[in-house]
């Protein structure tokens, strides 16, 4: 791969137009958006849902980030944050960034190459932090053997191979860099970064509360004084809060397709925008409880969905369908539709894809004198029970009776990570599309998020040939040779890739919803308040 640099000159050139003054943007006001659940706790790195990184991505910094302003997310659009530049060397594997100088924690200790240097020891299992109690995405950082410093304001990252997705994976919402000085137990419940806000408060179950950082490195920003959130977790009511002026913004992709209808109607001034979120509903699966330890039955259940109804009724047909990895227009990575059809449940004939199923359950002794009682289990918000409710319906078509389990956010994860359900149903977002974030962090034996189970021992799936600097090359290599992990009874069968809708009032400023990721743009520092 040509050596990627980013010239120090030409980043504080950027900072440069980027921080300097607008006559258009107004300094001032507090951002007011609601939550449409009770975050699990405050800490990004140990967490796996957009519903903490929405929230407390204002806190925090990473070495590099995507543009906000750009909707979509991909390797030309990864711009610096606390990283001033960054150069690959001659082996591609040597990755180092220069940082800048005088950044500050929140409660004003230094920010340095050492805190960086101990927030990827910890993500990999190196550091002393006894306390980091969740690590969902470790397995990110397969490729890392270590990284070094060089003073306080140099960093590099030590790759064992080359691995063009490396720079991306650090871009992600998902990549704070945390301080090495605080305890976990403390990120938690009252996060230090060095982000455009501080936090103020976290009240469970009731709002959270940020104010501007007036020391934030990038001057000029944030425009907003600050942030209030508050959770409501009833749909109807926080909708209903937004159209009568009570909030700015809705959470990030809450509105349905059958409520944006109503949305218009009720607030024919708001911005609204329609966008693929990045996130898939699947199907999970313990394949080592009895009888789901059988692939005939995980077969018969892949071979039982309707694709098309959930996304019907769903969406409205604006949802869309494909394997593991987001699908066109949005994903760059998708599957093309002659292999996709090819995989149990995907073939166009529903009826005959049923057919089969009841075959292969009646082979087991099941029938409509004897069916297959299980409890569902889902998360306990709309966008997870609702297609929940659906499954149920069209698992009976096979003899399979299920009961909802609804299960609050808290719990969720940690329910279906230590593998406590027999059947679930999930929603699986990426931070990014990229098969060493998704495949990665799905599919592979070791890693926390792979709550089916089903694993490619060779550690990563995709079996990617590493074409450093033709990401277009890797791309083609990818679908034309993976294996689906979502077919033939093996993952998490892959119902539908979901959509969602944004809206926010007329007088919000500088904010872009994102087309392929819904966990990457919540930073907040260039969004302003015309009023």
């Amino acid at each position: 791969m040509t050596a990627c640099l980013r010239l120090t000159s030409l980043a504080l050139l950027a900072f440069a137009l980027a921080a300097g003054p607008a006559a258009a943007q107004k300094q001032g006001g507090t951002l007011r958006f609601y939550h449409r659940d009770n975050p699990p706790s405050a800490s990004i790195l140990e967490e796996a849902t957009v519903s903490v990184n929405a929230p407390f991505m204002p806190i925090f910094n990473n070495l590099v980030m995507f543009d906000p302003a750009k909707s979509h997310e991909s390797a030309d659009t990864v711009v610096p944050d606390l990283a001033s530049s960054w150069s690959w060397d001659a082996t591609n594997t040597k990755l180092t960034f220069k940082l800048h100088e005088g950044v500050k924690w929140h409660d004003g200790k230094p920010f340095t190459a050492k805190d960086v240097q101990c927030t990827w020891n910890m993500l990999t299992g190196k550091g002393e932090a006894a306390d980091f109690r969740k690590n969902p995405r470790q397995v990110w950082y397969f490729n890392l053997d270590e990284v070094t410093t060089n003073g306080d304001n140099e960093v590099t990252f030590n790759l064992k191979g080359p691995q063009p997705s490396f720079l991306l994976l650090l871009a992600s919402g998902y990549s704070p860099v945390y301080p090495c000085h605080v305890p976990q137990q403390t990120m938690r419940t009252r996060p230090i970064g060095t982000g455009p806000f501080k936090f103020v408060e976290f009240k469970r179950g009731d709002s959270i509360r940020m104010i501007r950082n007036p020391d934030y490195f990038k001057k000029g920003r944030p425009y907003l004084d600050g942030i209030d959130i508050k959770i409501i977790e009833n749909r109807s009511t926080r909708i209903l809060a937004f159209t009568t002026g009570e909030f700015d913004l809705t959470f990030p992709t809450d509105i349905s397709a059958p409520l944006m209808k109503d949305m218009k109607t009720q607030a024919p001034k708001a911005v609204c925008e329609f966008k693929s979120t990045g996130v898939s509903i699947n199907l999970i699966v313990n394949r080592g409880s009895p009888p789901f330890d059988n692939a005939d039955i995980r077969k018969a259940m892949s071979l039982a969905l309707d694709r098309k109804s959930f996304n019907d009724i769903l969406n409205e047909g604006t949802g869309t369908i494909g394997g593991a990895m987001l699908p066109v227009p949005s994903g760059e990575w998708a599957m093309p539709k002659d292999r996709l059809e090819k995989l149990a449940g995907y073939g166009p004939d529903i009826e005959k894809n049923r057919a089969e199923a009841r075959k292969l359950m009646e082979g087991l002794g099941y029938g409509a004198s004897k069916t297959l009682k299980v409890k569902v289990a889902t998360r306990n918000i709309p966008v997870y029970r609702d297609p929940a409710v659906l499954l149920i319906d069209q698992l009976k078509k096979i003899y399979i009776d299920g009961e909802l389990e609804n299960v609050d956010t808290p719990q969720w994860y940690t329910k279906i990570g230590r593998k406590d359900y027999q059947v679930g149903l999930n929603l699986t977002g990426v931070a990014l599309d990229d098969p060493d974030a998704n495949l990665v962090e799905n599919y592979t034996c070791k890693s926390a998020r792979n709550y089916t189970e089903y694993c490619n021992p060779r550690g990563r799936p995709a079996d990617l040939p590493a074409i450093e600097g033709d990401r277009q090359g890797q791309a083609q290599a990818h679908r034309v040779g993976y294996r689906e992990p979502s077919g033939r009874g093996r993952g998490a069968p892959i119902i539908e890739h979901d959509s969602g809708g944004t809206c926010w009032q007329p007088y919000v400023k500088g904010f872009t919803m994102h087309e392929n990721s819904i966990y990457n743009n919540t930073r907040f520092e260039d969004v302003w308040l015309d009023k």
